[in-house]
Formats: C-alpha cells, sequence, structure tokens
C-alpha cells in the first residue's frame, strides 16, 4: 500500500521505500490530483495549472508527466494494463489513493471531538496529540503559493488549528494549564482571528495564577479583531473577562467537573440501571433523557441533544403511548431557521412515529389537541422545505389548534413549521417576512415574567434573511443586532453565527471582493463543533462562489474546496456535467443561478427557458441572499443574461433596469450594521 504525505513536503512511500516522483511538473501533477482526489481533474484544468502560458505540446508533456507518475508508483503493473491508482477517466485524470495523512488528520480531529463532547477528555487529548503529530511542515509546502493549492492549504490549516484549541480544550479539563498556555501563545500569534484561541489562553493562564496576564491577553485580542476586522469580541470573550475580572469560582473548576444542568441530568441518567426492565425504570430513563436533552439544547450543544433525543424518542415510540410519544417529542424546542436536517435518519423516524402517534391519539376518541399540536408541528419541522403538500398541511393544521389553545409558544413553534414550508418556488421573501414579524409580535406580547426569548430570536434571524433578499439591508441590520442583544442577554448560543454570516453576505453586496472573502473565512471559522452539520456542509466553498460569480469569475480556482452537497451545481457551471434538479429551499435561488449561468455557457435553450421561468417570481431580490449567508446579487441581472441568450433583448434591458434600481438600493446602504458579535 502506498502512503501519501501532504501535512509537509510531498512524499509517497510504499511499504518498502520512498517513491521517488520525478521533476517539479511531476510533483505538481500528483499534488494537483491529490487535492481533487478522488474526484476527477479535466485537462485543460491541469495544463492551466501547470503553466502560466501553456507551450505548444502542453498536452503531450503532461501525458507523459502522468505515465511516468504510473510507473512510479505502480511499478509492478503489467504493461497495457490500466491503471488502478491514477486512472484515465473523461475529461482527465482522477487519483484513488487509500491512505493519505491528510485524511487520516481529519479522521482523528472528528474523533477527539467526539471524545470531548462525551465527557472524555483523556482519551480526546491522546487522539489529538497523535494527529497533530502527523504535521511535518506547512501543507503542501512547495505548492502553498499556487493557486490551485490555497484552497485546500486553507482548510487543513483551520483544521489544524481547530485540533490545537480542541486539545488544549481537554488539557484544561485534565488540569494541565502550564502547557495549554505554551501551545496556545504560539497558535494566537499563527492565527490571531480566532477567538476560540484566545479564549482558551485566557483561561489557561488565569487558572496557572497569572490573572494579570489572562486580561492582558484578552486586551490583545480585542485590539487585533478591532484592528483586522473592525469588529468587537464575541459574546464568550466578553464574559470570561467579566469573570476574570469578578474572580468567578466557577474559572478555577476543570472543565469536565463544572456542574450545570446537563451535569445534574447526567449523573442521574448515570445512577440508573442503562437498560431498565420494568415499566416504572424506563419511564425514569426517559425523564431523565428528556431533562438532559432541555438542558443540552439551551446550551447550544446540538450534537449531543440530537443524540440523546435519538435514545428519547425511540425509546417513548417502544411504549406505544401516543401522548407520552408526544410529551418527548416536544422536549426538543428547539427553534430552525435552516432548511437541510442535520439528522435524515432521524427526522425520517421522527415524521413516522409522529404521524403513527396522531393516528393512536384518534384511536383514543379524545381531541388532545396540545398533543396532536406538537406531533403536527414536529412532522412540518422535520419535513422542511417538503417537495410534497404534507408540511404545509401539518403546520397550517398545528397552526390553527395553537390558536384555538391560545398558547403563544405552541403558535411560534407552528409558525416556524410554516416558514419551512414557505419554499415552494422562487421570490418568497414577502411571505416569509410576513412570518417573522409574527413571530415577533407574539414574543414582544408576553409579560416579562413570561418571556420567550428564544421566539423573539427566530422572529428576527427570519426577518435578518427575509430582507437580505429583498435587498433592505437597513431592516436586516435592525434585526440582526436585536438578534444579537437578545442572545447576549438571555444566553442563548448560536445566534452569532448566523449574524456572522449576514454580516459577511452584506460585506459581499457593498464593499470589495477581498473584505467578503475575510468576512466569509471569519464566519466560517465560527461553525466546527456548533452541531450544525446540515449549514456547515459545503457552505464556505458556495459562498466564495457566489462572490467569485458576482465580481465576473467562474470559480475554478475554488474546485478542490469540499462543496459537499452544493458540488453538482459548481461542475455544471464549470463543464463539468449538468446539474440535477434544485431543492425548494433557502438556496433555490442561489442553485438556479448557478444552473442558469451554465446552461448560458452551454448554449442549453431548454435550459435557459426553464431556468428563467423559475427565477422570474424572484426578480425583485438578490439571489441566495435569502438564506442570510451567501449572495450572488441580483436576480434581475441574471434574468436579463437569460434574456438576451435567448434573442429577447428587450426584455434583458428591463431586467437590466431592474438590476440598476436593485444595486443602486444597496448602495445606498453601504455604512454596514454596528458590529455586536453574539
Amino acid at each position: 500500500m502506498l502512503n501519501f504525505a501532504v501535512l509537509g513536503p510531498l512524499e509517497v512511500e510504499s511499504d518498502v521505500q520512498p517513491v521517488k516522483l520525478g521533476g517539479p511538473r511531476h510533483r505538481a501533477v500528483l499534488a494537483r490530483l491529490l487535492i481533487a482526489a478522488p474526484r476527477v481533474v479535466p485537462v485543460q484544468w491541469l495544463i492551466d495549472d501547470l503553466w502560466d502560458e501553456p507551450p505548444e505540446g502542453a498536452l503531450g508533456s503532461l501525458q507523459t508527466f502522468v505515465g511516468a507518475l504510473r510507473k512510479a508508483l505502480e511499478p509492478r503493473r503489467p504493461a497495457r494494463t490500466a491503471s488502478r491508482l491514477l486512472v484515465t477517466q473523461a475529461p482527465g485524470y482522477a487519483l484513488r489513493p487509500e491512505e493519505v495523512d491528510a485524511w487520516r488528520f481529519a479522521d482523528g480531529v472528528r474523533e477527539g471531538e467526539r471524545l470531548l463532547s462525551v465527557g472524555q477528555p483523556l482519551a480526546a487529548h491522546d487522539q489529538l496529540e497523535r494527529a497533530l503529530g502527523r504535521w511535518r511542515g506547512p501543507a503542501y509546502a512547495e505548492f502553498a503559493d499556487q493557486s490551485w493549492a490555497r484552497g485546500e492549504v486553507q482548510r487543513l490549516d483551520e483544521l489544524r488549528s481547530l485540533a490545537v484549541e480542541r486539545r488544549a480544550e481537554a488539557g484544561l479539563a485534565l488540569g494541565r494549564s502550564a502547557a495549554v498556555v505554551l501551545d496556545l501563545e504560539a497558535q494566537v500569534d499563527r492565527q490571531p482571528l480566532r477567538e476560540d484561541g484566545w479564549r482558551l489562553l485566557a483561561l489557561g493562564l488565569y487558572r496557572s495564577g497569572r490573572q494579570g496576564d489572562a486580561l492582558a491577553a484578552l486586551r490583545r485580542a480585542r485590539e487585533v479583531l478591532a484592528e483586522q476586522l473592525g469588529i468587537d469580541p464575541g459574546e464568550p470573550l466578553r464574559q470570561l473577562e467579566r469573570d476574570i475580572l469578578d474572580q468567578a469560582a466557577h474559572l478555577e473548576k476543570p472543565l469536565e467537573k463544572q456542574v450545570s444542568g446537563d451535569g445534574l441530568w447526567r449523573a442521574a441518567i448515570r445512577a440508573q440501571d442503562p437498560n431498565p426492565v420494568g415499566a416504572i425504570g424506563r419511564r425514569q430513563r426517559l425523564e431523565a433523557l428528556m431533562g438532559l436533552v432541555r438542558a443540552l439544547a439551551v446550551t447550544g450543544e446540538l450534537t449531543q441533544a440530537r443524540q440523546y433525543r435519538a435514545e428519547a424518542v425511540r425509546a417513548a415510540a417502544d411504549f406505544a403511548d401516543p401522548l407520552l410519544f408526544a410529551q418527548v417529542v416536544g422536549a426538543f424546542e428547539v427553534p430552525a431557521i435552516w432548511t437541510a436536517n442535520d439528522d435524515e435518519e432521524l427526522s425520517t423516524f421522527l415524521v413516522e412515529s409522529a404521524e403513527r402517534a396522531l393516528v393512536g391519539i384518534e384511536a383514543l376518541g379524545e381531541e388532545h389537541p396540545s398533543e396532536r399540536a406538537r406531533l403536527l408541528i414536529t412532522i412540518a419541522l422535520e419535513r422542511r422545505a417538503d417537495s410534497g403538500p404534507r408540511g404545509m398541511e401539518a403546520a397550517r393544521e398545528a397552526e390553527q389548534l395553537a390558536r384555538g389553545l391560545n398558547d403563544p409558544h405552541l403558535l411560534a413553534l407552528a409558525l416556524n413549521g410554516r416558514f419551512l414550508q414557505t419554499f415552494g418556488r422562487a421570490g418568497l421573501a414577502r411571505e416569509r417576512a410576513l412570518i417573522g414579524h409574527q413571530i415577533v409580535e407574539i414574543a414582544a406580547g408576553q409579560p416579562a415574567e413570561q418571556a420567550l426569548p428564544t421566539v423573539a430570536v427566530l422572529g428576527h434571524l427570519i426577518l435578518v434573511q427575509s430582507y437580505a433578499a429583498l435587498a433592505d439591508l437597513s431592516a436586516a441590520d435592525r434585526h440582526a443586532r436585536a438578534a444579537d442583544e437578545l442572545a447576549e442577554a438571555h444566553g442563548i448560543p448560536l445566534i452569532g453565527v448566523f449574524t456572522a454570516w449576514y454580516r459577511a453576505l452584506r460585506a459581499a453586496l457593498t464593499g470589495p471582493a477581498e473584505a467578503a472573502q475575510a468576512a466569509y473565512a471569519q464566519a466560517a471559522a465560527k461553525l466546527p463543533g456548533t452541531g450544525m452539520p446540515g449549514v456547515e456542509n459545503g457552505i464556505l466553498p458556495l459562498a466564495l462562489l457566489g462572490l467569485d460569480v458576482m465580481h465576473g469569475g467562474t470559480g475554478k480556482h475554488l474546485a478542490d474546496m469540499d462543496f459537499g452537497p452544493y458540488r453538482p451545481w459548481f461542475d455544471a457551471l464549470t463543464g463539468v456535467s449538468p446539474p440535477p434538479a434544485s431543492p425548494r429551499d433557502l438556496l433555490f435561488e442561489a442553485r438556479t443561478v448557478l444552473h442558469a449561468l451554465a446552461a448560458i455557457r452551454s448554449g442549453d435553450q431548454s435550459a435557459m427557458r426553464k431556468t428563467y421561468a423559475q427565477l422570474l417570481p424572484a426578480e425583485d431580490e438578490v439571489a441566495g441572499a435569502g438564506s442570510g449567508m451567501l449572495a450572488l446579487g441580483p436576480v434581475a441581472g441574471y434574468l436579463g443574461r437569460l434574456a438576451r441568450a435567448q434573442g429577447e433583448n428587450d426584455r434583458a434591458e428591463r431586467h437590466f433596469a431592474k438590476e440598476r434600481a436593485v444595486l443602486a438600493q444597496l448602495r445606498q446602504q453601504t455604512e454596514g450594521p454596528a458590529t455586536h458579535e453574539g
């Protein structure tokens, strides 16, 4: 087996000895294919990446390099037999390695995070130590300045920083403060914009008896963020500074020993038989699981909350008690503003179980409107952006029941379900804004002792998305600030993730590309560890692609980034393959714009007509901005290009006039929101 090493200078080792790879261009071809592996890299891309100005005979030279690499990598392969490692596949070549140190490193980081999340800091520390030990120098060291390598190098550097921070967190949990400080001093010098590094450094310094140095580190963090990004530190850093000044008792305790709501429920679960036999024991464990799920959801530990929720709802389903199931499924009252599920398997189970429970309640012969409403809300939330009618039917029925019960919290959740079903076509931002305003009004109508801050935050975030789509950035700014202020006042986690992405979107629409790239990178750094894979997967590459498209590019330099579920639309834009039908969700307009551009470039008249009809209802909107996370510019401009490509010049000019009006509206709002990290 061959081991490919890229966490440092490029090296390949067989079971016996190092492999001689040849000259610089041989090595560049291998590195280029490794970055893309196992995907195909088109021949033309390889030629463009190898030479600034490709010479005559570039194709022949490339074929020579590939042939030499095949001989070096598979010296015992019989003549005239196809390579199984470096394969020819239209429209280019692909590498199919089994062992790459960068892949093993990423696996190790994920496992370390998992161990840390389940309260095993010693095992997590060891795992992360081994993962970081794979690094021998800068990733793809000899190619780091090449445009085709830059995205992957940046991704690996970010992952390395995350591993250093998680190892430090494990070290603090084990009481190793002094050693952690040494690592983190170097880390914040390398990555001064990562706030978690500063937080852990200050905490390590404080636990080492260096209170003054801890406060000085937080001041340095504030200065760096203000100077380089023009923003204030996020709430975790501000809270830590307050706690250090107050000499808060909890700072002295290793992380794993702190007792919180989730800690009490964990203790209750540990005290029980993990496999109770009797109904009483099973119900007691179920009650403890529900308590833990609520506590974890409140603190933002969504990955663990979902894990325990899955156990709880499966256990509740085993009771065959529809009222109990409705009670359990309603314990996870986490508002949702993203249209991709984080756990499709669990969502499918929840929907099927909720449907059975509704049938069971009907068989009881009593109304039970509250339980029915919770089950219907579950169906609407878990079938988010449903392509069929059931999701919206469930949301509307739940809304009717909640209004009849005069239950504001239940009504807000039902409206949340209806919001997630408002994606049947493009151009529905105004309808979603109306839902957002209703949710904000519900929260505002409650007395102080019955405040619903999470409901208010949900409404404001929906309005951030909706007004961004409508190019009303001033209104979106107001709602982003309101969401941040509520999150800070009530200790609601994760809100700053979404508002950071909105600020990046805003920068993309109103500022230079370089500033937007930095803002997107800063926002993306907040996603790992949030337990929101449905949001995180592929979103940064898609955002950078949208930015490049707005500035007239094709995004080709992003080819080696992990686009996740958005890869088919990138491939369509770059001519690799046609795209599938886009899901009807928050990013429907963004994907459809990419499809439209691909159709224009390929001259596909049928696809042009189809995408034109799909985008037309959103002519007044900004493509992608309804996500609250990225933008591709006014939809009207793309409609104009589609019309022009179909020979409809008068219609095209009307669309371009609308595009100019939307751009003028955006230019009038360039000042931007006050920075307020939440």
